[in-house]
């Protein structure tokens, strides 16, 4: 029952790793500091990055329930990363004054990069289980 514990460990170590790196790289390529705007209680700082942080883990979990090679498992959650950084760039093309938008806390660009992280998590998910 236990003997795939250490195999458990292993994917949740790199999962929290990634996680940890894919919010790290996020926040420095944003225009923005989510983590000073979050602590002044911008709403729309937290839920960006609240959703940017659901659909990676949407993404690394889909990853880790289709491999048993941790070095898959960092590899394609490397590609997740990239899917999540590449909604960001397109959210904020879309959307002119993305970065006014959520350091004024309108709470509509938080929710529109949430919702589309999500939805790219999703996609993830689904192409990466295959």
């Amino acid at each position: 029952m236990f003997e795939t514990l250490p195999l458990y460990f292993s994917f949740l170590g790199v999962c929290v790793l990634l996680m940890a790196a894919a919010l790290t790289i996020y926040t420095l390529i944003t225009p923005y500091h989510e983590y000073s705007l979050i602590r002044q209680g911008n709403s729309a700082a937290a839920i960006s990055l609240g959703g940017t942080a659901i659909g990676m883990a949407i993404a690394l979990s889909a990853v880790a329930a289709g491999t048993y090679e941790v070095l898959e498992l960092a590899l394609w959650g490397g590609v997740a990363l990239v899917s999540q950084l590449a909604v960001f760039v397109l959210v904020c093309i879309k959307l002119p004054g993305f970065r006014q938008g959520i350091e004024a806390d309108r709470t509509g660009y938080g929710i529109t990069l949430a919702a589309f992280s999500i939805a790219m998590g999703i996609l993830n998910a689904g192409a990466l289980s295959v």
